[in-house]
Formats: C-alpha cells, structure tokens, sequence
C-alpha cells in the first residue's frame, strides 16, 4: 500500500482498470470454456428412411445434454401428406423440431427433384444462420441430404456424414460420393466402404468405422414378443408368422421406364404366388408417380392378399421384416436390416448393385419376366438365413457419440485430401529457374557433425565436417555456428534452401522434432528438441528423423527403392537398424520405434546385445559384434593366417576377420556364418511379417552380407517369400541423402 500512495492518481486509475479488465478477461475465458464442453450438433431428417439412421443418435445425443446441445430440423417428404406426415413420429419421439422446411416440389419427375434441391437451397441458410450448429449430421446419399451437405459447406458448417464410401449402382452413387466430398468427418458401417472413403482421398483421421446406426435398435428389438399383434395389426388376425411377404420398391431415376416395368412385373408375379403381402408406397425420387398408378391399375389396394401402406414406424417394421417368409424389392432395407434377421430377400434390378450383402439375398439383376421374378419367390419364400452383422454390431452410436466428442472446433475448417504421389509439376516461376531448389542436410554421428547442401537430383553440392563435441551446449553451438555458415555459402552457390532436414541416432518422434532418447554413442543426447532452435536461427522449416528412417527415405528417393510400393532396408554398421516402407510410406509406430531391427531375437541364449537383451541380431552381425569376435581369436592367437598384413600398432576390426575368413582362416568363417545366419534369420522375420518386395542392405557391411543372407532366405523362408530380392545399397551418404529427401518431399507436396 505504500508504493500504491506514492504513485499518482492517474496511474491508480489507470491499475484499477488494469485489473478490471484482467477480471473480465478470465470471466469470459471461463464462459467460453463452458461452452466449448458442449458441442451444438445439429440433425437434419429428410424421410422415414433416414430417419431410422439417425433417430439412435438423436436419442444419444439428447441423453447427454451436458455435452451436447441438438437441434432438429425437418424437411423433404416428411412434411408430404400423401407419404404420411412422417414428422410426427419425431415429435411422439419427443424431440423438439426447430425448423420445418417445405422443400419438395411435387410432380415426381426429373425436373421436380432438380427444383426440389434449389428450393432447399433458397430456404437452408436462414435456418442455419439461425442455429449456428458446430457440427450438421446428414445421412446418405437423398438430393435433399446434397442440398444440406451444399448449404451448410457454403456457409462454413463442419459436416458428418453418415454412411458414405457405399455403393449400389445408381444417381445414388454419384450424390452420395458428392455428399462425402463436401463432408469434413465421415461415419461409415463398412470395413469396404472405409476403404473407398480413403480411395476418395479423404482422410483417414477423419473416418469412423461406426457400424449402422439402425441396428442398434434393431438388434435389440429384435426377440421382443409383442410380434404377432404388430404383425395382426397391419396384415389381419389370419396371417402367421413366416407366411407373408414384404415388398418395397422404389424408382432408379437413371432408368425410371425399366423400373417402372420391373415394378409391374413383381406385382404380377406376387398376385400369382398368391401369399399375404404387405406393400409400401415407393419413396418420392422421379418415377413414383407412375410406379403407383401401376399398384392401383392393377387393383393392389383392394386385393385381399395385399396391404398397401405409405408408412410404417421403424419399430414395428423391424419386426415386420424379421418375421417375414420374404422381403422383395430393391430397398436398401432388403441388403441391410433383413440380414441381421436372416430373413430371405429377393433384390431386384440394379438399384443395390454393389452393395455388400449376406448370403440371405439373391438378386435378379435381369428382372425382365414375370416367371423368373415368380421361380425366385419360390426358391426364398420361408427360408431362414444365419444372420449377418455386415453392417454393424449394435455399438454405432456410442462410437458415433464419442467421434463427436473428439472434434476440436479450433482446427482449421478448410478440410484436406490424401491424395497420392504425383509427379513433381513443372514450375514455371522464375526463382525456380534461376535458382537451384536444394535441402540443408545433418547427420548427427557418434563421431562426426555433417552438414551438407543437396539438389533435388541428389547431387552433394558441398558437404562439412566436423568432430561431434561430447556437451550438448558445444555440440548445438557447432551445430547452428555450421548451419548458418552453410547458408551463406548456399547464396554463392545459386541455391535455394527449402528446408532442414535432420538425421540423428536414437528414437525420434518426427512430429514433433524431438529426440526421446539417444544411444550410447551420442551423450547428452535425450529429450532434445532439435526443430525449434534450428528453425529460429534459420527461419526455415526442419524435418527430424532416426538414421534408419533417413537411410530408408534415401533409398525410396535416389536408391533402389525408387517406385518401389514396399520394402525394407537394413543398415549394417557400428549397429544393426533400418526403415520400413509400407504402401509408399515410411512406417514410424505408435511409439516411434518401429524398424529397430537389430533388436530382433533370433536366439534365446546369444550373446548379450547393447539394449541388454541377448541373442538380438546385433549381437551377431554388427560391426561392434564382429570386432569383438575379431579380438576374441586375436587374443587366442586364431585370427592371423599365413600371407595376412597385420602391423602390431593397428586396431583390430571386422576387417581383419572378414579378411582371416577369405584367406581360409576356417574359425572366421565360423564367425561370419553365424553372424551371416542370425542377420538372415531376422530379414526372414520380417518378411514373414511386412512382406515386402525387397530388402535393401546399406552400411559397411552389406557388400559383404547380401549373397549369404540371399541364400539363407532361400532356403529357409516360406516358398511365397523365397524369392524377395536381396540387394547392396549404391548410395555413398544414405543419412544425408535422407535428411534431404524429407525437406525435399515435403517441399514439392509429396508425400513423406
């Protein structure tokens, strides 16, 4: 208090507001905070089908209102009397509905559904602009879903969509592929429909592998015994379970006169096998109309043997379908919701042609006659299928739930795609032309401190050198004292540096460019983060990886790897390390040590390795294993044979015994046969695991190791991994050429 009184009014004025604004600062901190717990998800319905996908979820999310805020909207047919009003069975489900649009332009035709999508399009924003959702939910592959999913990408929305990366072979296709394109995260029910999102280019993070979200609830309704009155209610007191028909068709917009006569063909084929059936309006796409002039033609609405309803709830057509002797149409319920029942299914024409389907479906693509429509019915009609969970398991929505959770509102919106690698394109900007694109490389050493400039061709346009100093003070002082040197160098040069790229022994987290820890070679060496000071130094990007990475990043780039999808390098040397290359990437692990493969067991009681394991291949081939087997018969006086060069003053290495074993020294040869058999072994390992289609040996000693391992693979790998070639690195400087090739990689959008 005393300092406060020696300062003048204005100045306390001035702290007071000081504070006063630092309070309300963290007040609204701690308001925003609150409100980021929970998430504005906003679901929009456009028919009885979608309906039944998203209903599981709405009650999900409505059961957790502490961290979800939902938010309804209804449009399309359920707003249609002649399809049944289908709103209100969201309102008997208690939820409230904040908006309800009259999107549907009604004429069922080509131009209507056109109209329909541009008039959603007139109405959505206000409603979005409105609601402000973090997050809108669309389902499936409906033009009113394309509308939305348009609407809510325009106006900055982020999008889940719900059962993309299927197929089944109509307009379907396209709006569904079009909707995920326009999506920003993905909840797919199959393990190939996840495949198919990823050959979209979409991102894999981003993609749920959820199940469906209706067998949720079907899955548990399934064994309720209220199933006779339901069955009574819509067929009449006479029929019995597993003795009636459901039939539900729809229209294929992109042939609506083919499936207009393959509608017409199942009614005359169902008037003939004469069983009870209950039979559906088809949905409103182009065609319905005439579809249903057809029905009424033919007198379907007062046959006694059909009942023709335009909706069913989902509950009660749940159990419909499981109790049924047949399912004919091609609803997507037909491939879907009856194979969980094992009810048999009849689909008909093209509208689920790829499809993933159990065994209960037979399909009569060619519906083309009236007897062959009627001879399906009598192979499937009262038939029992084992159930198939193809597409789901009962557990979607908590995953779905917990996906939404995971969405962090403070990543960029603007969504990204995985595409593949491409050929570097040909810049015509005219720095790119005058100047030599080129990488600044390092390899940190046990030994020596290299930095190197590097062209795109891999050409070393200059490289230094310096001994590794033991402190790591000294050694990040040299570090960036040698870094900025290069870079003025790099200018007299005519080259232009496009990034940093690090090697460096020990594990590695790349993403970070950090250094967990090193090996004993490197002291000081653990928890280094190398990416930050090198980048502020040299205002430049820096890329950091373990040395078996680089050198397998170099032989993808400039090596034998080159175009090739997959394969692995082992390094030779002090140690035993390496890279895998899987499917064009580098393979890092959940822990950033995958590829230790020195440290691969091959023998429960080998010799103690460096990790302090025993029996690792590193104990057998490495140079440090080899020099000490080397000592081992030096010492016993068996290593020196007649016409060999030793000097009493040189140090012994694998060089002397690689040279007792040629000159016919046979207790070298022993060694080397068993170093050569244990590094064999462990490539086996890893053929048998990753498979690739070649190994690359790098290192000092991979000229000497390829033939023998070669032939140990031969003979003693599986037939189907025999022949995988085995080949010598050509590359001089594999660390370097590696560090390079992430900067350079990166630099030209490929991918690393």
């Amino acid at each position: 208090m005393e300092k406060l009184s020696l300062l003048n009014p204005h100045k306390l004025y001035f702290l007071k507001i000081q504070k006063k604004k630092a309070r309300m600062e963290r007040k609204n901190l701690d308001e925003s905070n609150l409100c980021k717990k929970r998430l504005r998800v906003c679901v929009a319905t456009c028919n009885r089908a979608d309906y039944s996908k998203l209903a599981p979820i709405m009650f999900g999310l409505k059961a957790h209102p502490d961290e979800f805020d939902l938010e309804v909207v209804v449009l399309g047919s359920h707003l249609i009397d002649d399809y049944g009003n289908t709103f209100r069975l969201i309102e008997q489900d208690n939820f409230d509905i904040g908006s309800k649009l009259h999107t549907i332009v009604r004429g069922e035709d080509e131009a209507a559904m056109v109209e329909s999508v541009g008039l959603a399009l007139v109405k959505l924003p206000d409603v979005l602009q409105r609601l402000r959702p973090d997050v809108l939910v669309v389902h499936g592959d409906r033009f009113d879903a394309l509308a939305l999913a348009t609407a809510a990408a325009l106006m900055n929305i982020r999008i889940l969509h719900l059962e993309g990366g299927e197929v089944s072979g109509t307009i379907d296709d396209s709006i569904r592929h079009a909707i995920s394109k326009l999506a920003h995260y993905h909840a797919c029910c199959t393990r190939i429909a996840e495949q198919h999102l990823i050959a979209m280019c979409e991102d894999h993070s981003r993609i749920l592998l959820a199940g469906c979200p209706s067998y949720d609830k079907l899955l548990l309704s399934q064994h309720k015994g209220d199933y006779m009155d339901i069955i009574r209610s819509w067929l009449g007191d006479k029929v019995q379970e597993g003795e009636y028909i459901v039939a539900l068709q729809h229209p294929v917009t992109t042939d609506i006169q083919h499936s207009i006569k393959i509608y017409g063909l199942m009614l005359d084929a169902l008037l003939s096998f004469n069983k009870f059936t209950l039979i559906l309006f088809p949905n409103i796409d182009a065609g319905s109309k005439e579809m249903v002039r057809v029905m009424r033609k033919k007198g379907i609405e007062q046959h006694p043997n059909f009942r023709a309803v335009k909706h069913i709830p989902f509950e009660q057509f749940i159990q419909l379908v499981s109790h049924a002797g047949c399912v004919i149409g091609n609803s997507s319920c037909g491939v879907r919701e009856a194979g969980a029942f094992g009810t048999p299914v009849i689909n008909l024409g093209t509208r689920q042609t790829g499809r993933e389907t159990g065994e209960n479906v037979l399909h009569v693509r060619d519906a083309d006659s009236h007897n062959k429509i009627y001879h399906a019915l009598e192979l499937q009609f009262g038939k029992r299928y084992p159930c198939s969970k193809i597409y789901g398991d009962g557990n979607a929505v908590p995953r779905i739930l917990k996906f939404l959770h995971s969405i962090d509102l403070n990543e960029p919106l603007q969504k990204t795609f995985c595409f593949p690698p491409v050929k570097d394109p040909i810049s015509q900007d005219i720095d790119h032309i005058l100047e030599t694109q080129s990488a600044l490389a390092i390899d940190l050493g046990g030994t020596n401190l290299r930095v190197a400039i590097i062209c795109m061709r891999g050409n070393i346009l200059k490289k230094y050198s310096q001994p590794n100093p033991h402190t790591f003070e000294d050694r990040m002082s040299l570090l960036l004292k040698m870094c900025k040197e290069t870079m003025r160098d790099a200018v007299s040069l005519n080259c232009r540096i496009l990034g940093v790229g690090v090697s460096t022994g020990g594990r590695v987290n790349p993403q970070e460019g950090v250094v967990l820890h090193s090996t004993k070679l490197i002291q000081e060496w653990s928890s280094v983060d190398l990416r930050t000071p090198i980048s502020d130094a040299l205002h430049l990007p820096v890329w950091v990886d373990n040395d078996g990475n680089c050198a397998t990043l170099a032989e993808r780039k400039f090596g034998h790897g080159k175009g090739v999808e997959n394969f692995v390098t082992v390094i030779t040397g002090t140690g035993i390390g390496g890279g895998i290359i899987q499917h064009n990437e580098l393979v890092h692990g959940s822990t950033f040590c995958a590829a230790e493969l020195g440290h691969i067991v091959v023998s429960l009681d080998g010799p103690e390795c460096s990790c302090g394991s025993h029996g690792c291949i590193e104990a057998f081939a490495s140079g440090t294993a080899l020099q000490k087997e080397a000592k081992r018969l030096h010492d016993e006086d068996l290593l020196k044979v007649e016409g060999m060069d030793m000097k009493l003053s040189e140090p012994i290495t694998a060089v002397h015994l690689i040279s007792a074993a040629k000159m016919g020294n046979s207790k070298a040869d022993t060694v080397l046969n068993k170093a050569s058999t244990a590094l064999a072994l462990g490539i086996i390992n890893i053929l048998h695991i990753v498979n690739p289609t070649l190994v690359i040996l790098s290192g000092v000693l991979a000229s000497f190791y390829q033939a023998p391992v070669q032939q140990v693979i031969s003979e003693r790998a599986l037939v189907s991994t025999q022949s995988t070639r085995v080949v010598a690195s050509n590359l001089e400087e594999p660390a370097l050429l590696g560090a390079a090739s992430m900067v350079l990689d990166y630099a030209t959008r490929r991918t690393y």
